[in-house]
């Protein structure tokens, strides 16, 4: 069964975690653009980007793998903001919200594989 991404709650918070990180990572220091911003650039990309991809396969497994890698992406993107918190480009407070909002779309993804799943 295909579904239609741009209805999906998940791939929505997908594209507003990118928008924050593309906020966020304009304020680090410019010999970062081809290093830690742009890493985390494309592992945002990568969460909305796989959602989308795998929403357009009519096996709901073929789905389930894309979101797997949009998963992992989510995983990597949460070790970066830890690295940049690290060395000093976002405070507390930044790392805590972001940190948030992973949680928030992680539970999200792994509820809509459960659900996947069970049909």
């Amino acid at each position: 069964m295909k579904h239609e991404f741009r209805e999906l709650r998940i791939w929505q918070e997908a594209r507003e975690l990118n928008k924050l990180v593309y906020d966020l990572v304009k304020d680090f220091p410019k010999e970062e653009n081809y290093g830690l911003s742009s890493q985390m650039k494309r592992a945002s990309i990568s969460i909305a980007s796989n959602i989308s991809e795998g929403s357009s396969y009519e096996s709901n497994a073929m789905f389930l793998k894309y979101l797997n890698v949009s998963l992992g992406s989510l995983c990597e993107l949460e070790t970066q903001f830890y690295l940049a918190k690290d060395v000093g480009y976002i405070n507390n407070s930044q790392l805590k919200s972001t940190i948030e909002q992973t949680d928030k779309i992680k539970r999200m993804i792994l509820g809509f594989m459960k659900k996947l799943k069970s049909v």
